[in-house]
């Protein structure tokens, strides 16, 4: 039986479709046994018809949260959608030109900059299709890897359930060699989506064969939802994956695939 002790896919009020406080995830997370919660609310052009540095408050002012909070370390990230075959993640080509109450910035940043720089660390991951619709595996392929490369991206977001096909192997070998991390999401397991399970399956086989290293999230949108791994363990179990290629079994293996990638550990203070 695995023992998973952190948390790192989770969205609160500020992902618009979400349902719970910050607080309220930090208490089940506690309640849960877990060591580390990531928060990782949406970075999208599905939250907000317009893009507007003020409508993501909520991202670039995180260092207000505290670092342990009712025994649980928060970690704070977003998750950002890739938004072209380019591998650019959303708020590429938006500048920063003023703060929130119209001032102009001295210097200027892109939107994805601005916010994504601040972050502890970001998973990337696909919602939108649209700049997919045509796209070959190798252009798939390519903008993933693509995204990989971005200083802050540390986990691709459930690419086991997007429903684009890509070089499986290319990726996987990507993604080893940069550090990084792919993730098996909880969410992905659920009723009516057979086809995700069984490519989510294929796809952790295929990670314990090469020696991939995974995060395991539960993409909770609500507390109660918080922690609880069920589906994905039992998967894990059946496939006898290997538990030292789970980066996010506890908090020290976690803290560490950080460091290793690049993106680097957060202060702890």
């Amino acid at each position: 039986m695995y023992t998973i002790k952190c948390d790192t896919h989770t969205h609160t009020l500020y992902s618009r479709h979400a349902f719970s406080t910050i607080e309220e995830n930090v208490r089940a997370a506690a309640e849960q046994g877990m060591e580390l919660l990531a928060t990782t609310d949406h970075f999208s052009d599905m939250l907000y018809p317009e893009v507007h540095i003020r409508h993501y408050q909520y991202l670039f002012n995180q260092d207000m949260l505290p670092r342990t909070w009712h025994g649980v370390t928060l970690l704070k990230g977003c998750e950002a959608d890739i938004i072209d075959l380019e591998g650019h993640l959303f708020g590429h080509g938006f500048p920063v030109e003023e703060n929130i109450v119209g001032m102009a910035h001295k210097k200027v940043k892109g939107l994805d900059r601005f916010v994504m720089d601040r972050q502890d660390y970001v998973i990337a991951s696909v919602h939108g299709c649209r700049h997919t619709q045509w796209a070959t595996i190798g252009q798939i392929t390519d903008m993933y890897v693509k995204a990989l490369a971005d200083k802050k991206v540390l986990i691709l977001g459930h690419i086991g359930r997007t429903g684009l096909a890509f070089d499986t192997d290319a990726l996987l070998l990507e993604a080893k060699a940069r550090d990084k991390l792919i993730e098996l999401n909880e969410h992905s397991f659920g009723a009516g989506r057979e086809g995700c399970v069984q490519k989510c399956r294929k796809l952790a086989e295929r990670c314990a064969e090469l020696g991939v290293k995974v995060s395991i999230g539960t993409d909770a949108h609500i507390a109660c939802d918080v922690g609880k791994f069920t589906r994905v363990l039992q998967m894990l179990e059946e496939i006898h994956f290997p538990e030292e290629l789970i980066a996010s079994r506890d908090q020290e293996s976690f803290l560490k695939a950080l460091k290793d990638s690049g993106v680097g550990a957060p202060e702890m203070c």
